[in-house]
């Protein structure tokens, strides 16, 4: 099936959602419009040969995919955490979201509301979770960044820690004031780096 039938087929369960037929053993019929694209269907080559995700986007791992365009595909969670939960994957590979590039981050938060709304309609739930875990610390177990779309409902219990007060950092004024003034130095940083790279780029094109 083309990139474009799918396309039409996600938008034909945005607008009539029906939940049997993606959770409950779907016929092969329904499957085949869901299942990820063959390598064929991809021109990218920006693969890591031991990456889950990237074998999923190669069609050499078998995933329920939601949605799909040039730069990114939405699959189910194997191993869900409520109804629905998905994952919002770019084609290209990069470890983490600190290494992914801006116009590929934003090309996946843009499909979040369109994606997240289409799975709220399905699960019956009015909430979600947007979840990024980057970095061992952060809980990433699979290193190929990746956007989580937890739907939830209300007392669903689904994070202890959510019926706990929350205790919020006791920082002095002096401390917070230290702490913005060391990240905005670091932006500028960055931002510094980013200019000298695309200068010398530009140079190197002249």
């Amino acid at each position: 099936m083309s990139v474009e039938a799918r396309r039409l087929a996600v938008l034909c369960a945005h607008l009539n959602p029906n939940p049997t037929l993606w959770y409950s053993d779907p016929p092969s019929s329904h499957l085949s419009a869901l299942l990820c694209a063959s390598a064929s269907d991809t021109q990218n080559d920006n693969f890591q040969e031991d990456c889950v995700f990237c074998k999923i986007i190669r069609g050499q791992s078998p995933a329920l995919k939601l949605y799909e365009d040039d730069m990114c595909l939405c699959i189910l969670d194997t191993n869900p955490l409520s109804l629905g939960h998905s994952l919002i994957i770019p084609k290209s590979h990069f470890p983490s979201l600190d290494a992914t590039p801006s116009s590929v981050v934003a090309a996946m938060c843009s499909k979040v509301p369109f994606i997240s709304n289409a799975i709220m309609k399905a699960t019956g739930c009015n909430s979600f979770n947007l979840l990024v875990n980057s970095g061992a610390a952060a809980g990433q177990v699979i290193y190929h960044t990746h956007i989580h779309i937890i739907p939830r409902k209300a007392s669903d219990c689904l994070w202890a820690s959510e019926s706990l007060l929350r205790r919020p950092l006791n920082l002095d004024d002096e401390k917070v004031s230290q702490l913005a003034t060391r990240i905005q130095k670091q932006l500028l940083l960055s931002d510094v780096c980013r200019n000298c790279k695309n200068e010398n780029f530009c140079s190197s094109k002249s």
